[in-house]
C-alpha cells in the first residue's frame, strides 16, 4: 500500500513539474506563432534574426539584410523581438 502512495506521489510530481510547464510553454509558443504580423522582428530556431516581410498561411518571408529574404516555416520562428517600450511594460507586469 505504501507503494502504491509513493508511485502516486512520484506520478503528480512529475505531470506538476513536467508536464504542465510544457503543455503552457506550447500554448504561448501556439499564440506567438498565431499572432505574428508583417513588419515584426523575429528570430529563428537556426539563431537568424529578420523582420516579417510577408505571410502566406504557414510560410512566411523574412527579411534577414537588405534586398535578401528568406522563405521559411512559421514553425521555424523561435521568438518575437519585443520593442523597448513593449519590453518595460511586460517588466513592470511582472
Amino acid at each position: 500500500m505504501e507503494l502504491l502512495i509513493i508511485y502516486g506521489v512520484v506520478l503528480a510530481a512529475l505531470i506538476f513539474f513536467y508536464v504542465l510547464p510544457n503543455r503552457r510553454k506550447a500554448a504561448e509558443s501556439a499564440a506567438m506563432l498565431a499572432a505574428l504580423e508583417e513588419g515584426d522582428e523575429v528570430f529563428m530556431t537556426s539563431g537568424i534574426y529578420g523582420f516579417v516581410n510577408a505571410i502566406d498561411g504557414d510560410t512566411l518571408w523574412v527579411e534577414v539584410a537588405p534586398n535578401v529574404d528568406l522563405k521559411v516555416a512559421r514553425s521555424a520562428i523561435q521568438g518575437k523581438i519585443l520593442p523597448e517600450d513593449e519590453k518595460a511594460a511586460a517588466e513592470d507586469d511582472d
